[in-house]
């Protein structure tokens, strides 16, 4: 992989894995416009990439998160704790696909640009009827919200079905306020990410060395850290504003590009 392939991977990766238009998604098509197969190097670049967007929400998030941990090692069932139990709690749905159903998701991954143009159509919709939804100012996440909210991101291990945009739409869906929200999505990730990539890690460490060159990777991370960083402050302004009517055209339009290129 080139230091220009890398620094494309990057910036898509970090753009969307926070704007709602799916970056697995994105990063399929890339992946078969730039003719890189599946395999121990796709799967390590991804790890790096996923690294470097985890590491850009800690980055923007880092007083919310603080505030968490003192609030947690206070030792007291106050709301830091009680949002926290909510964080797990909504990370539960991805845990079991992550341990039970990895295999098949795999699967459906290396299955083709078919299911992607679909699911990008399905992110469409989601974020049409949460555009649409009637503005309310519900604050507070409950531990049912929690769940359901979970369920939203466990469906999104889908290619082409955005994390952040179904996990955004079912808040927005459920009434819940668009800060809160979107904060909450974002929030919710990192675990599951940095979990899968430390698994994923470990599956490398066994595996032949690399063919992706060091500068490569550090281009992609570097990248994607610096993109992701930007995106999600410009996703969470977008939210509060709920202006998610033009990513829903968006990924209507690729949806229909996809599912036209995959049929001709």
């Amino acid at each position: 992989m080139s230091v220009i392939e890398a620094i494309i991977l990057g910036i898509i990766q970090g753009l969307t894995e926070f704007l709602p238009v799916s970056s697995s998604g994105h990063l399929a098509i890339a992946n078969d416009l730039l003719g890189m197969k599946s395999g121990e190097d796709n799967l390590l670049m991804t790890v790096v990439l996923h690294a470097a967007t985890a590491l850009s929400t800690i980055c923007v998030l880092r007083k919310q998160i603080w505030n968490l941990l003192k609030g947690l090692f206070a030792f007291q069932w106050n709301e830091e704790t009680q949002y926290i139990v909510k964080l797990c709690i909504s990370m539960l749905p991805v845990m079991v696909i992550g341990l039970f159903f990895k295999s098949y998701v795999e699967e459906v991954f290396g299955s083709g640009l078919l299911i992607v143009g679909i699911c990008l159509l399905l992110t469409a919709i989601l974020l049409f009827f949460a555009h649409r939804a009637k503005v309310r100012q519900q604050q507070n996440i409950t531990y049912k919200d929690a769940f359901v909210i979970g369920l939203a991101q466990m469906a999104a291990v889908l290619p082409g079905l955005s994390r952040s945009g179904a996990t955004i739409a079912t808040g927005l869906l459920l009434g819940k306020n668009k800060a809160s929200v979107a904060h909450f999505s974002f929030l919710m990730v990192l675990v599951p990410i940095l979990g899968e990539a430390f698994l994923d890690s470990i599956k490398i460490v066994s595996q032949p060395v690399s063919s992706i060159p060091l500068i490569s990777m550090l281009a992609g991370f570097c990248t994607a850290f610096l993109t992701g960083f930007l995106a999600c402050k410009w996703m969470l302004a977008l939210v509060a504003k709920g202006k998610l009517l033009g990513f829903s055209i968006y990924c209507a339009l690729l949806a229909v590009i996809v599912l036209i290129f995959c049929l001709i």
